[in-house]
């Protein structure tokens, strides 16, 4: 199975989706939808929504079933691109190969479009249809606790305190198990949650997405510095220019892709369980360790 058709079909599901989940452009206050529509639909890999369902497939499910949570991630996930551009944040103007959202709208109605996108997130996870042994409130709970105070709120503010600070790994680890790897954890848990997964199936969903979310980070870092602006669709050297620590310039380049592939080859370990029902789940982890933006 070739990675990029799957990719290709499942992103057309998560887009067919989205298009009927968020309020159409002219819809009241249009200035706000449209600003919804505008960084959803910006070309974004949908990497987290196209998790769920792969794993939602590895426990046994249809990808039509993780829909809701797929879309829920994808928003929350928005979100938080929309707010981490802002001045007051990382400060960028470049986001998916377009202008940032403040950049269009203004900062409030950013602000404001972040916010809807948050709340937009958890109606659509409240929409997930229980599965054996996952209530309703499970899959809420599961989002919540992935988007809060301990997990990528954390790793953002964690991240802000550290800029121009000497970190060492342990503690850029931290950040990123919050900033990243908490996301991609509940993309993968939410997946077999739809499936009703077992125990032994949702443990092993833990470990890949926990894996997998830092070995994206890694990689992430290591384009920071290694590709231009245009290839990235975003601000190329931002992490350097505001003296942030990362894992180039805490491990250097050549131990940075070691550790992206020793973490890719954990993730992969993580999912013995599931035999080939996780095949999707292993290409997508060579596919996000071998990219180049």
């Amino acid at each position: 199975m070739p990675v990029r058709p799957y990719l290709e079909s499942r992103c057309a599901l998560v887009d067919r989706a989205l298009e009927r989940l968020l309020p159409a452009e002219d819809s009241p206050p249009a200035t706000l939808h449209r600003a919804l529509r505008y960084s959803i639909f910006a070309g974004g890999k949908r990497l987290r929504p196209v998790l769920v369902l792969a794993a939602a497939e590895a426990c046994g499910g249809a990808a039509e079933n993780a829909l809701p949570a797929a879309c829920a991630v994808e928003c929350l996930h928005t979100y938080s691109l929309i707010h981490d551009d802002l001045p007051c944040m990382d400060d960028d103007d470049l986001r998916r190969g377009r202008p940032t959202s403040h950049k269009v709208f203004g900062e409030a109605v950013a602000v404001l479009a972040g916010d809807a996108l948050q709340a937009l997130a958890f109606e659509s996870v409240a929409r997930m249809s229980p599965a054996p042994g996952y209530s309703g409130a499970d899959c809420v709970t599961e989002l919540a606790r992935a988007a809060g105070s301990r997990h990528l709120i954390a790793g953002q503010v964690m991240d802000l305190e550290g800029e121009g600070k000497s970190l060492d790994a342990d503690a850029l680890r931290a950040i990123h198990e919050g900033k990243t790897a908490a996301l991609l954890t509940c993309c993968t848990r939410l997946g077999g949650m739809s499936a009703g997964g077992s125990t032994v199936q949702l443990d092993a969903l833990t470990r890949f997405g926990h894996s997998l979310g830092l070995a994206f980070q890694v990689i992430d870092d290591i384009l920071d510095v290694t590709q231009t602006s245009e290839k990235l669709g975003k601000t190329a050297g931002k992490d350097v220019a505001a003296r942030k620590a990362t894992y180039p310039s805490i491990l250097g380049l050549d131990a940075s892709r070691t550790e992206a592939a020793r973490l890719t080859r954990q993730a992969h370990h993580a999912l013995t369980v599931f035999g080939e029902a996780a095949r999707p789940l292993r290409l997508i982890a060579d596919y996000l360790l071998d990219r180049e933006y």
